[in-house]
């Protein structure tokens, strides 16, 4: 596979995908492909076949789940450095353990991307690692070397509106995240455990945001009541 608009004469960034679940290597293999300057040139479902892929081809990134059927993936990353394997890392992956997040990081683990994710989160992170890769040459200062590694952190978070606080929104979000098919208002609310007013602001500023969407509830009498259901994790 070829990296798609890549700088004329531009070699692409070799990105091997290492991820146990089929379905989802195949969506992350195709997420990469869709990013110019970037070309998958291997995809592995244990530990065991990425190390076939690292001595077959070279590779610049590695796309690295941690849990894998063989081994975890700081174990692949530290056999890798033993062996004089200089590819980047970005862990996508469940782990929220954050001392496994600091090991990744002394391992040369260079971004984290949790699942479940969209595409346009792991394009901004491999847009920033490839903005990364690409600064060259001595530094004239702090600040260059500042902007340099600036380029692999995520944005800010955007500023929230008014009235609503960020805890609660990680609750909304939690629990319409876990919901499965959907929750109202006043169904969320109890949940969490506020107005089924300050659910509604905090469901609609979820709409507005793409991370949620709303459709009437039928089959009951009066009018009907609006649902709303995650949509963050479509690619």
């Amino acid at each position: 596979m070829s990296g798609r608009d890549a700088a004329p004469g531009a070699e692409p960034i070799r990105v091997l995908v290492v991820e146990d679940e089929e379905v989802a290597a195949d969506a992350h293999a195709l997420y990469v492909g869709r990013v110019p300057g970037f070309a998958v040139v291997g995809v592995a479902h244990t530990r065991a076949e990425a190390v076939r892929v690292l001595e077959r081809r070279p590779v610049d990134l590695i796309l690295l789940d941690l849990y894998l059927p063989d081994g975890h993936g700081l174990q692949l990353l530290r056999s890798m450095r033993a062996g004089g394997h200089r590819a980047d890392v970005v862990a996508v992956t469940s782990a929220r353990d954050l001392a496994l997040v600091r090991e990744g990081v002394s391992l040369g683990v260079v971004q984290y991307v949790l699942k479940p994710f969209a595409f346009a989160t792991l394009r901004d992170r491999l847009v920033r690692y490839a903005e990364f890769r690409t600064a060259a040459g001595e530094a004239s200062g702090q600040d260059e070397v500042d902007r340099a590694l600036g380029a692999l952190r995520a944005p800010e978070p955007a500023a929230l509106p008014k009235g609503l606080s960020a805890p609660t929104l990680r609750a909304v979000t939690d629990a319409l995240r876990g919901s499965g098919t959907g929750r109202t208002a006043a169904e969320l609310a109890v949940e969490v455990g506020v107005s089924r007013i300050t659910a509604r602001r905090y469901l609609e500023h979820l709409v507005t945001d793409r991370r949620a969407e709303r459709s009437p509830r039928y089959g009951q009498v009066g009018r009907p009541e609006l649902q709303y259901r995650w949509v963050a994790a479509r690619g």
